[in-house]
């Protein structure tokens, strides 16, 4: 059972509402233990608006609020977010960061010495209750704040405890990778309609395609290379797709996207 109150967002953007979405939808929380400050008021009424959350002016209040404390802002403006919200934090205070790049030593500087710290990596899948987590605790962090941080990121989706070290790796493979899946899905509904097909049905069909292989893999169990033989015969027609997605440099466009991706993590942090 999810041992948790209230959370108090700080930054109130795309991740952070898809997490509020997903932990509402979960029934985890409800609207009125949903609290958020951002310096956008446009953003902050979207949200009311949206979900019911409640909205915060200054950080002494978002503090006081709850004792769960999302770090939702973008890396660039991570020391100003927490040096207005440091001088309010408590020894029982959880700071559960998905800010990309933003080492767990760089959050401590930031955010002092008394909160417990968490480093997590979630992505936009969590809207549907289909995301992936991967999060890693600070040496302050207790076993009860890693088993809140798992339920957390467990009601929309799956997670992972893995070393801070993996960590942007983990940005460059699942928390950027919704991204290129969404590029493959419009070139795959694009080839469709190259192909000859309507375009409502042919986003209709790459849809199900790529739901329907995603679910076969995680339900088999069973390795991406033998599902993939499993639909290519000799002289065949994926054979002959596969062939030309191996002129282009397809896989190792995508390693090369994943490994790009996660440098960028590390520099966002330096």
């Amino acid at each position: 059972m999810l041992a948790l109150s209230a959370l108090g967002c700080i930054g109130g953007g795309q991740m952070a509402e898809a997490l509020i979405r997903g932990l509402l939808t979960a029934k985890l929380l409800t609207p009125e233990q949903v609290f958020v400050k951002d310096p956008s008021q446009e953003r902050l009424a979207l949200l009311q608006e949206r979900y019911r959350v409640r909205v915060v002016a200054d950080a002494a209040a978002l503090c006081a609020q709850s004792r769960t404390l999302l770090v939702a802002v973008k890396p660039q403006v991570a020391a100003q977010a927490l040096a207005d919200c440091a001088p309010h934090f408590t020894e029982e205070h959880l700071l559960l960061s998905i800010m990309a790049g933003v080492s767990l030593p760089v959050l401590r500087r930031l955010a002092g010495d008394k909160a417990r710290l968490i480093r997590a990596m979630p992505n936009t899948p969590a809207l549907v209750l289909a995301g992936a987590t991967a999060f890693s605790p600070d040496a302050s962090a207790t076993l009860e704040d890693c088993a809140l941080a798992r339920a957390l990121f467990d009601a929309v989706g799956q997670s992972v405890e893995v070393p801070e070290s993996q960590l942007d790796a983990v940005t460059g493979l699942s928390g950027s990778g919704p991204g290129y899946v969404f590029l493959f899905l419009e070139a795959l509904i694009d080839g469709g309609v190259l192909a000859g097909l309507p375009r409502p049905q042919a986003e209709r069909l790459a849809l199900q395609t790529l739901y329907g292989s995603a679910r076969l893999a995680l339900e088999s169990g069973e390795h991406a290379a033998l599902l993939k033989g499993r639909v290519t015969s000799p002289g065949g027609t994926t054979i002959a797709g596969i062939q030309a997605l191996e002129q282009g440099a397809f896989r190792g466009l995508v390693m090369e996207a994943v490994c790009r991706a996660s440098e960028r993590s590390r520099e966002l942090g330096a």
